[in-house]
């Protein structure tokens, strides 16, 4: 994956916002709150961080190709960076940003998600 196809994949999950920030980031927000960002990374590949369950977290920050997601997770937070483009296996890429949306989503109130159609019944 590239930033052009992650940045088609995020502007299909729903009510998505992107800005570019932090010295060329792509990032994706649902409703004014970050779920990915593609970039921010030294590396010559392309890097994507996003928030992670506590459980795909302790998974995820000791394989080959992920880290805890600079900045974000040295304050605690449950970000990881995927950075190695050698171990990149896209169908598993998509699945975490998915999951990303979805943690996310769930962080914002009740009435938000309901203005924004999310997690309705």
């Amino acid at each position: 994956m590239n930033y052009e196809e992650f940045n088609a994949f995020c502007k299909r999950l729903p009510a998505t916002t992107y800005v570019m920030q932090w010295g060329d980031a792509h990032v994706w927000k649902v409703g004014g709150k970050v779920f990915a960002i593609g970039g921010w990374d030294k590396n010559t590949g392309p890097a994507f961080t996003f928030k992670a369950s506590e459980l795909n977290y302790e998974i995820l920050k000791d394989e080959p190709g992920y880290r805890p997601a600079p900045y974000l997770a040295s304050r605690g937070m449950k970000w990881i960076q995927q950075y190695d483009p050698e171990c990149r296996v896209e169908d598993d890429l998509i699945y975490y940003l998915t999951e990303s949306h979805r943690i996310v989503s769930l962080g914002l109130t009740k009435k938000k998600q309901k203005e924004l159609g999310l997690n309705q019944p």
